[in-house]
């Protein structure tokens, strides 16, 4: 039996990473994501919710939305399932944040504080390097000198970590380790070395929770799993559809079809919109319109 919740969950995420009594470990986890770069010493959380300026445009709806000390805002976000265009999302994310701190009149000079989007991910982005970590930044095509540091991306891709307990030397390597093992965990590791853990250790223990907070957790749970499981399973049959047509138009044709029966799927079993539209990359409208 478990004895650690599943960080992967959105109330296990959020549990760890997305409250005020437990900033510490969100402000620890960033700044061994960030080592030798910056030291984040206090978080604001803010509304995770981005209504579109006009009505006819998309908002966005983010796992974690946060600003440090500085002003320097981080959108922190779990992504179980593939998405085809989660590299422009990522990007529309982020340029949300950078177009909403502008200010009318002549007294605003763009001075945008920096934007850092951290993509925790259960699946493999196509046509980069296979690694865990790829940090995306705006520079220079010929020198690869950083043109501007207002703009960031790291996308974490967990399928490439395979590291042992006692393989993991740096404290980015120690967070990814239990956070991609929590589940089957007997203890935390690491505590030792890292304080912050303790307190991961009683945050993460399924027998701290109150009976509504264990309730709200296995929905969680539940929801995780479903479309987990429509996922896979709608990925193998696109890919058959893509494979039986031999063709790269019928399998992007599969793709596509395969999204639409997914959140169909999703719809039926009274899944909220917003995690439908999370997943397949469907808009609200268009997810409505299913039937």
């Amino acid at each position: 039996m478990e004895r650690f919740i599943n960080p992967f969950s959105d109330m296990g995420f959020k549990r760890i990473f997305g409250q005020e009594a437990t900033k510490d470990l969100l402000i620890d986890f960033l700044n061994d994501l960030l080592e030798g770069e910056k030291t984040v010493t206090d978080i604001t959380f803010l509304d995770k919710e981005i209504l579109p300026d006009f009505n006819e445009f998309r908002g966005a709806i983010y796992d974690i939305y946060c600003v440090n000390e500085s002003g320097e805002h981080f959108i922190v976000e779990m992504q179980n399932g593939y998405q085809t265009y989660f590299r422009e999302r990522a990007l529309f994310y982020l340029s949300h944040i950078i177009t909403r701190q502008g200010r009318p009149g002549g007294d605003w000079h763009f001075d945008v504080k920096a934007v850092y989007g951290v993509f925790f991910m259960n699946f493999c982005l196509d046509d980069i390097p296979h690694k865990l970590r790829t940090d995306v930044i705006l520079a220079d095509r010929e020198t690869h000198e950083q043109f501007s540091d207002k703009l960031r991306f790291i996308f974490i891709e967990l399928p490439y970590f395979h590291k042992r307990e006692d393989e993991c030397n740096t404290n980015f390597d120690k967070w990814i380790y239990t956070l991609k093992n929590m589940e089957t965990l007997k203890t935390i590791p690491f505590k030792d070395r890292k304080k912050v853990f303790k307190k991961l250790e009683k945050t993460v223990d399924l027998a701290s929770m109150t009976p509504e907070e264990r309730d709200r957790y296995e929905e969680s749970i539940k929801v995780y799993r479903d479309y987990v499981n429509t996922i896979e399973d709608t990925s193998h049959r696109s890919w058959r559809k893509g494979r039986m047509e031999g063709r790269a138009e019928g399998h992007r044709e599969g793709r596509v079809e395969g999204k639409i029966e997914m959140a169909r799927n999703m719809k039926a079993e009274g899944l909220p919109l917003t995690l439908i539209s999370k997943v397949s990359g469907l808009s609200a409208e268009e997810i409505e319109k299913l039937s």
